[in-house]
């Protein structure tokens, strides 16, 4: 079988808006035994130099386990150095009250159509089953465009594994800056992350659905997958795995929902770097900072010194696409 373009893995480290994401209930799994303390992750963290300050860029996991901390050494020291934090979303725009409430209206359809009406009848009918045997309440989903509902499934999936917003990177550190009175800060607002989703098109939408219920079938391996790399901080897997695939299979989105924003994002993050503020830690969706298109092949071109900060790394180039 043709592998399918995992376009959910894709988003899953390109929004924010995946963590704080309204989902049904579901039933909590069983304690898990106790086990021995996993090593820190990897992290996915370069420093780049300016003429008068530093950024650290920190590739995140929006949702992740209590015992994914302490984190690396790096990461805390990264973090000591900056007296200021950047992320996709203001602390203020993830912790407003508003933010379940907007997705909701933006995702429930105007044009008097019915879920069931885009989706092929062996697709439905897979939809049915996963309701019938987890608790989504499709009468009401029906409402909604394709990409809500699979963006609910896959929520609700990994955290059935153990996965938590509350624990994910973003929330960790902007619960940091608070306590320590840090200026923290979004590159950009809900808003238009929630317009990005809403404005997929419809075949993507509807492949964002089938991915989730793929996913949900086998026992979430693709996101476990994703979790594991992301733990050992293989930035070759993650390209390869998810930008490329994206970039091939849907150039148009990849260009919307990574091209454009890391572009948009590098003159704010060029500024930290000359303001003379004190250094910055930047910590967004780790697909944001990998690939020929990141982050830091940008600011790597525009002549900053760029370099990967991890003890336990091989020293390899990042991959490029052809």
């Amino acid at each position: 079988m043709m592998p399918i373009p995992r376009l959910l893995r894709s988003l899953l480290l390109c929004l924010t808006l995946f963590a704080p994401a309204p989902v049904p209930a579901r039933t909590p799994p069983p304690p898990a035994m106790p086990s021995a303390t996993p090593a820190p992750p990897t992290p996915l963290l370069w420093k780049v130099s300016g003429p008068r300050g530093a950024l650290y860029l920190l590739g995140s996991f929006h949702l992740l386990k209590p015992d994914d901390y302490p984190l690396a050494h790096e990461v805390d020291a990264a973090y000591a150095a900056s007296p200021r934090l950047l992320f996709e979303l203001s602390p203020q725009d993830v912790e407003s009250p508003q933010l379940g409430a907007q997705m909701l209206q933006a995702a429930q359809r105007q044009d008097g159509k019915r879920l069931q009406d885009d989706l092929d009848a062996a697709t439905w009918q897979r939809l049915r089953r996963y309701a019938a045997g987890h608790g989504l309440p499709l009468e009401q989903m029906g409402g909604f465009e394709p990409w809500f509902v699979g963006l609910s499934i896959s929520i609700a999936e990994m955290k059935a594994q153990g996965l938590q917003a509350d624990a994910g990177l973003d929330r960790h550190f902007m619960d940091m800056a608070a306590q320590a009175g840090k200026t923290a800060e979004g590159l950009e607002t809900a808003q238009a992350q929630i317009a990005m989703l809403d404005g997929m098109q419809p075949v993507e939408q509807k492949q964002m659905l089938i991915e989730a219920l793929d996913d949900a079938e086998q026992g979430a391996a693709q996101t476990q997958r994703l979790y594991v790399a992301w733990r050992r901080g293989d930035e070759r897997r993650l390209w390869q795995d998810m930008g490329m695939e994206m970039k091939r299979d849907y150039p148009r989105l990849y260009q919307r929902i990574n091209v454009d924003r890391n572009q948009a994002w590098v003159p704010r993050l060029e500024q930290r770097l000359r303001d003379g503020q004190g250094d910055t830690l930047v910590v967004v969706g780790a697909l944001h900072l990998l690939g020929p298109d990141g982050v830091v092949e940008a600011l790597r071109a525009r002549g900053y010194k760029v370099e990967r900060i991890c003890a336990g790394c091989r020293a390899s180039p990042a991959p490029r696409s052809r």
